[in-house]
Order: structure tokens, then C-alpha cells, then sequence
């Protein structure tokens, strides 16, 4: 039980909004990012940025925080970078698309 209180989760940044451009990529994601045993405020990652770091082996969810909860969230489907002709696309869960969709995250 002790252990399960203090475990850490097996996500490093849980992506609760995005902004798409004009061709449908994604513009910037607000996330949180795990920084050791706590949460950072939310912070904007351009395209790139998410893709860097999802390349360098860390993981994205969809989700939101909990009210009044600190660090905790409700997080969702993974988000995963797929290679298709066109280029690389980021999308949530195994979602087949030909552009960038993350399903069931607000957009702004």
C-alpha cells in the first residue's frame, strides 16, 4: 500500500490542450512535464519540441489535472509519433490518420 502511494507514474508530460494551424499540424501543445517527484505549471511546446522529446523516450498522454489536486490527472490515450509518406504525424492511442490528431484533447 505504501508503495503504491509513493510510486511515480509511468508518464513524464500529460498534453491537456493544442492549437492546430492552418493545414491541420499542430501548432503547440499546453503540458505538464514530470520534473522529479512533482509537476511544473503548464507550459507551451511547439511541434517540434513535442516531437523532440518524444524521440529523446519520453512519454505523452492526453488528460487533464484534477482540480484542487495538485499533481494528480486523468490521463488518456498516449501520444505517439507515426511515419507515413507525407512525413511524421502525432497522434493519440493507434488513431489512423494523414494528419496531426490528438482525439479527445481540447483545442484553443
Amino acid at each position: 500500500m505504501l508503495k503504491q502511494l509513493f510510486s511515480r507514474p509511468k508518464y513524464d508530460g500529460v498534453v491537456d490542450a493544442v492549437h492546430y494551424d492552418a493545414e491541420g499540424n499542430i501548432d503547440w501543445v499546453r503540458a505538464y512535464e514530470r520534473r522529479g517527484p512533482t509537476w511544473s505549471d503548464h507550459v507551451l511546446l511547439d511541434r517540434a519540441e513535442l516531437i523532440e522529446r518524444l524521440k529523446a523516450g519520453k512519454r505523452f498522454y492526453s488528460g487533464k489535472r484534477i482540480l484542487f489536486q495538485g499533481g494528480e490527472f486523468e490521463v488518456g490515450l498516449p501520444i505517439k509519433i507515426i511515419q507515413t509518406e507525407a512525413g511524421e504525424i502525432l497522434v493519440t492511442g493507434d488513431l489512423k490518420t494523414s494528419q496531426d490528431q490528438l482525439a479527445g484533447v481540447p483545442t484553443l
